[in-house]
């Protein structure tokens, strides 16, 4: 049973799929690991600690030839799997809905791909969740590029001088990203409140220490979507929610997005008049900005002004905090694997029954056969 670990070729993509931790896992379940030369340096691994771990080094095309599971990060390329055997598995974040021809070209070279973002949110699944795991840094990330772009102190200061006041931090969308953003501006010092269309995340924003900001009186609109994201709003509740949300971010330094429905763009949060009424100084940071962005005039990949307000749209921000994230990754990747590991088999085996393998597998001998990319 042969592993092989990818270095990636996407643009700014500085994490890896295995970690010398995972490695030595999977060496111990009975695989072995081959690794692309160089697969962990941008995230500070060098390739002699995986040789340590056990694991043999080489080109792509060595360690594709004869692999059964083959493991990345972002959606690698199909021509560049040439080599790599029919039935084998492609484990990564694979990017369904934004890239079909890509799938497509998965399906035409006999690879099962398995979509780790997909993955359900059930409890069983927590341990395997990319999403969580990445949003998790994601949103950690996004209050420190907030205060390096802020050019004010967080905390409020008493000094001989004279008092700072405490910076004012609101968080939209209230999911993995924003609780870890809540938790970081309060660690911070800031003066936090949240909002989200969930009615649920009230009390787990009241137990951040952060100030909910919900529009009340609008019956039966709770914003519960499937799988426990967050769902579009009536116009009943976007008009309101719009009226809330304006007064409210005026007042505010920083506000950080971060609501996606998937599957979908990213839904408008703030419009360009909002930004025009918050103080120049302020930052705005948008974490949907790869898909379409929650704010109006955000650009993917660049910090731009508007009105005097920073907005700040990096992307792929997990990959900026690569050691980090790589190892919450690799983990993610070898929960699912041993989960499913056989022992009889010697290799991991997905019942087609199972609900995990329903969500995440895409193709499957020679076609795309997800019901959400089929339908």
């Amino acid at each position: 049973m042969k592993v092989a670990l990818l270095a990636e070729q996407a643009a700014g993509e500085r994490r890896v799929a295995a970690t010398p931790e995972t490695v030595k896992k999977l060496i111990g379940l009975g695989a072995e690991v081959a690794v692309e030369t160089g697969a962990g340096t941008a995230a500070s691994i060098d390739d002699a600690a995986y040789a340590a771990a056990g694991a043999t080094i080489g080109g792509r095309a060595q360690i594709l030839a004869d692999a059964d599971i083959v493991l990345g990060v972002a959606a690698p390329a199909p021509e560049s799997l040439s080599g790599a055997k029919r039935g084998a598995w492609l484990l990564g974040s694979l990017n369904p809905f934004g890239d079909r021809a890509r799938i497509e070209g998965y399906a035409a070279l006999g690879l099962e791909a398995l979509a780790m973002e997909w993955m359900p949110r059930i409890t069983r699944a927590q341990s395997m969740d990319i999403l969580s795991s990445q949003a998790n840094l994601a949103g950690y990330k996004a209050v420190l590029d907030a205060a390096s772009e802020y050019g004010r102190a967080f905390p409020m200061m008493m000094t001989a001088a004279g008092t700072i006041s405490a910076a004012r931090v609101f968080v939209m969308g209230v999911g993995v990203a924003g609780l870890q953003a809540i938790a970081t501006a309060r660690r911070l010092g800031a003066q936090v409140s949240a909002t989200d269309v969930r009615s649920a995340t009230r009390e787990q924003i009241l137990s951040l220490g952060a100030k909910p900001i919900f529009v009340e009186k609008v019956a039966g609109i709770e914003g519960e979507g499937a799988g426990g994201y967050a769902g579009e709003m009536s116009a009943e509740y976007q008009a309101a929610q719009a009226e809330l949300v304006s007064a409210h971010i005026a007042k505010q330094d920083i506000v950080i997005t971060t609501a996606l429905i998937p599957g979908r763009p990213a839904p408008r949060l703030i419009s360009d008049a909002q930004i025009a009424s918050m103080r120049p100084g302020s930052v705005i940071v948008d974490l949907a900005v790869e898909q379409g962005g929650n704010v109006e005039g955000s650009v993917a990949g660049e910090v731009v002004q508007r009105h005097g307000v920073n907005i700040v749209g990096h992307r792929n921000v997990a990959s900026r905090l690569a050691a980090d994230a790589s190892a919450l990754f690799a983990r993610n990747l070898y929960n699912f694997l041993a989960a499913y590991w056989d022992k009889d088999a010697g290799r991991p085996v997905l019942p087609a029954d199972d609900e995990v393998t329903q969500a995440i597998r895409l193709t499957q001998d020679g076609q795309v056969t997800n019901t959400r990319l089929t339908a």
